[in-house]
């Protein structure tokens, strides 16, 4: 009754190919919208934006001369808030790029399986924001203490070692590692997603576990600055993230078995 159901609103849903092609512009154009408005608002605000970002730097270089960060070119700082800005717009706006995508998608969904692809929608920006957290609250102070134990003081015969780091450098740095970071917090989405079509199943990633170890060192290795905490600070969540996905795609096929066993019983 209920897949009876299922199929006679996908096909009141069904529209001309034109029509489709119009809604889809209209979904961007929303989107697009939002993200130029989130763009603005963030460019008001870029001032406090850097110094909520410079934080770990701030901190790193307490009670320090070279307490700063400095612009080597006039347009140095406003390239850098324009690039704060934007992406800060796009994290602002994208649960409505997603609200956009998931309004023009579902009504070709059947019941059960936007009920399965629902909860992603929230959880790719959670897992993001935590993955972007863990950069600057962890991985950004213990790298910068690391690089910064390589200063040098003057000495006879000898030129200082002082940072005098420029505002676009550290920005892109920290915003890079973020949305690294951002991304590899993604695993679990990506595998369970890969699991609900049968590309991937819960025994097979249990038996790849000692790839995925070795994979994700290499890949925190490549991500993170040449110290050992930070590619463990980053290694560590992701391995949990793993073993995560692992129980989701397991219970995702026991509630597939289960669905098919209903009804065969019945």
């Amino acid at each position: 009754m209920s897949a009876a159901r299922d199929e006679s609103d996908i096909e009141a849903s069904r529209a001309p190919l034109m029509d489709h092609l119009i809604e889809l512009r209209q979904r961007l154009l929303w989107a697009v919208v939002a993200f130029f408005v989130c763009f603005i608002v963030c460019y008001i605000f870029a001032q406090p934006i850097y110094n909520f970002l410079a934080q770990p730097l701030y901190h790193a270089l307490e009670g320090q001369p070279n307490q700063r960060l400095i612009a080597t070119a006039p347009q140095e700082t406003f390239i850098t808030y324009l690039t704060l800005s934007m992406w800060g717009g796009v994290f602002l706006s994208f649960p409505i790029l997603a609200v956009q995508i998931w309004l023009f998608v579902a009504p070709g969904l059947y019941r059960d399986e936007k009920a399965a692809f629902l909860p992603y929608l929230f959880a790719t920006p959670v897992l993001f924001v935590m993955g972007a957290a863990l950069v600057l609250y962890l991985i950004m102070p213990m790298a910068l203490h690391f690089l910064l134990s390589f200063q040098a003081p003057a000495g006879p015969g000898q030129l200082p070692i002082q940072l005098e780091a420029k505002v676009s450098e550290y920005f892109s740095l920290t915003m890079s590692l973020m949305f690294a970071f951002g991304l590899c917090f993604q695993l679990p989405v990506a595998l369970t997603l890969l699991g609900r079509v049968g590309i991937v199943t819960g025994d097979g990633l249990a038996k790849a576990r000692r790839y995925a170890v070795l994979g994700v060192f290499i890949v925190a290795g490549i991500l993170t600055p040449p110290d050992a905490l930070s590619q463990f600070a980053l290694a560590v969540p992701v391995l949990l993230l793993y073993e995560i996905s692992i129980w989701l795609v397991r219970l995702s096929e026991r509630r597939r078995t289960m669905a098919a066993e209903t009804p065969a019983a019945g």
